[in-house]
């Protein structure tokens, strides 16, 4: 259903629940009247009403059934939660191959750091951080994720006995073929950022944090953290994408005044 037709569908059930309302043809459509109210409505959402149970058709009247008053409450508390959740939200329209399919989703651009802070310009009005800087960091958070090396942050249910064998290092055995890739790549990722910068990178892009809260929590100065980030950024692009090696040209002896291309 679309969202018009779901707003009918809650006028709908509205009406019903203060009574029987008198269902009639006027046009090509239909109109519910309840108390000299009138409710224009299509037999598409009409007939979703009846099969969800929530209504039925009783000689050319519709009765509510006790389950529209539930249904109703419930879609209500969903509208208000997704309305206070839309307000910290920048919800953006894209096409995505799904399963062969292009399928239309829907992406929060504010959902990660890096997302804000690509929309961060110079005064050029160039990009601040260049799109292979935000790919960088975005893999390292891919590879930080998939390397299970978030911090736990509920309980765990799993038995305290363990078949672990003495001596053994603590979860390694119980981790995937894959996870245990990713973290040999965050660990050769942060290797090649080095230790001043990796610092950084792991607490904007994989922990979530802002630049404000690590200037905060590093006794940094104010706006030093974003161009320590894409310093960063910067060089960790460079360890998932070297450029090519310069190749040194070979020249043979030349003649009296010969002087070679440098």
């Amino acid at each position: 259903m679309t969202k018009a037709e779901r707003r009918m569908l809650l006028h709908l059930l509205r009406l019903a629940l203060k009574g029987p309302c008198r269902l009639r043809r006027e046009g090509d459509g239909l109109v519910l009247e309840q108390s000299g109210r009138h409710l224009p409505v299509t037999e598409k959402v009409l007939a979703e009403a009846v099969s969800l149970g929530l209504v039925t058709r009783q000689a050319g009247s519709i009765i509510a059934l006790p389950e529209a008053a539930a249904h109703l409450r419930r879609a209500l508390q969903v509208d208000k939660e997704e309305g206070f959740a839309a307000q910290h939200r920048q919800i953006a329209e894209e096409q995505r191959v799904v399963d062969g399919a292009t399928q239309p989703v829907r992406r929060n651009l504010v959902e990660s750091p890096l997302s804000v802070l690509s929309r961060l310009k110079e005064r050029s009005g160039a990009a601040f951080l260049p799109q292979t800087a935000i790919e960088a960091g975005e893999r390292l958070a891919a590879d930080f994720e998939r390397g299970h090396l978030q911090p736990k942050v509920t309980a765990s249910w799993e038995p305290r006995i363990a078949s672990r064998t003495p001596g053994e290092r603590g979860g390694l055995a119980d981790l995937t073929d894959s996870a245990v890739a990713a973290r040999l790549r965050v660990n050769a990722a942060l290797d090649a950022m080095g230790p001043e910068l990796s610092g950084v990178a792991l607490d904007v892009c994989c922990f979530g944090k802002g630049l404000e809260q690590v200037e905060r929590e590093r006794c940094w100065p104010a706006r030093s953290a974003k161009l320590m980030l894409r310093t960063a950024l910067l060089a960790l692009a460079r360890h998932y994408a070297p450029p090519p090696a310069n190749v040194r040209r070979r020249h043979a002896w030349g003649a009296d005044g010969f002087r070679p291309e440098l």
